[in-house]
């Protein structure tokens, strides 16, 4: 178990690891060796583009927060260390000219909800698929009332800024427990990355894999279902694919990069 995308993809790009998962904001980062991979560019290749991360921005009732601008001065965990939930966190702080007016935590998300119930923390960002367990475990809370923040808005100015990698999407109310709005919110795809060295056999034999039992995947989570061929070819992801990749993908007609 890593600290999440950063640590994957160090792993991946020095053959540390065969495979790995990291969201495609990170991945760029880590293609073109900027930000937390300055050292470098790594050679990562996309495997398959999987389903969208949510960034949840989370707090509770009686924290004193209601949108983006009422978290200055609040206490707020960005994410743990090596996270790409770090990372895209910082992203939509710094669109709305908040990223230096926090006191700042680095906490994973399990860290981060335990802390809030504790009231150790006023909010927390997390960047995962629906639902994500411990954000139901929060709003399943005895006598917590759980509230996603706003901050659909920030993506304009992180697509400028960053490369075209976030969308703008919604958290249905349906998706946790007591919520009564929907949630506008960013998003940034997971995708399944390798070396550049992997043979390409063995790329194309994973894919194969993968995309011919994705049905047995749901069973395990149902953001699964969102594992599609279309969306390999629908440039979501900015990241070159592994050459045994793209050969499955256009063996079904797909015109990939």
């Amino acid at each position: 178990v890593t600290g999440g995308s950063v640590d994957n993809l160090k792993l991946v790009g020095s053959a540390s690891a065969d495979i790995g998962f990291a969201m495609a904001d990170a991945t760029w980062d880590a293609f073109n060796g900027r930000d937390k991979f300055e050292g470098g560019k790594l050679p990562v290749r996309t495997l398959a583009v999987l389903y969208p991360n949510h960034m949840h921005a989370v707090t509770v009732e009686g924290a004193g927060i209601a949108t983006m601008q009422d978290i200055k001065g609040k206490r707020v965990s960005v994410g743990s260390p090596g996270s790409a939930t770090e990372v895209m966190a910082l992203r939509v702080l710094e669109a709305y000219g908040l990223r230096d007016a926090i006191t700042r935590e680095r906490l994973s998300v399990a860290e981060s909800v335990n802390a809030i119930k504790d009231r150790k923390l006023d909010a927390f960002f997390w960047a995962g698929g629906l639902p994500t367990a411990a954000v139901t475990d929060l709003a399943a809370t005895p006598r917590t009332k759980l509230h996603l923040i706003d901050h659909a808005e920030a993506v304009h100015k992180m697509n400028a800024k960053y490369g075209p990698l976030y969308g703008a999407s919604t958290i249905s109310k349906d998706v946790y427990p007591g919520v009564t709005r929907d949630n506008l919110n960013a998003t940034v795809w997971n995708v399944l990355i390798v070396n550049r060295d992997m043979p390409d056999s063995l790329a194309y034999d994973i894919v194969k894999i993968l995309f011919e039992h994705t049905q047995e995947l749901v069973t395990v989570h149902k953001e699964a279902a969102n594992i599609a061929l279309q969306n390999q070819a629908a440039m979501l992801v900015p990241i070159p694919f592994h050459p045994g990749a793209a050969r499955y993908f256009r063996e079904k007609g797909l015109v990939v990069e």
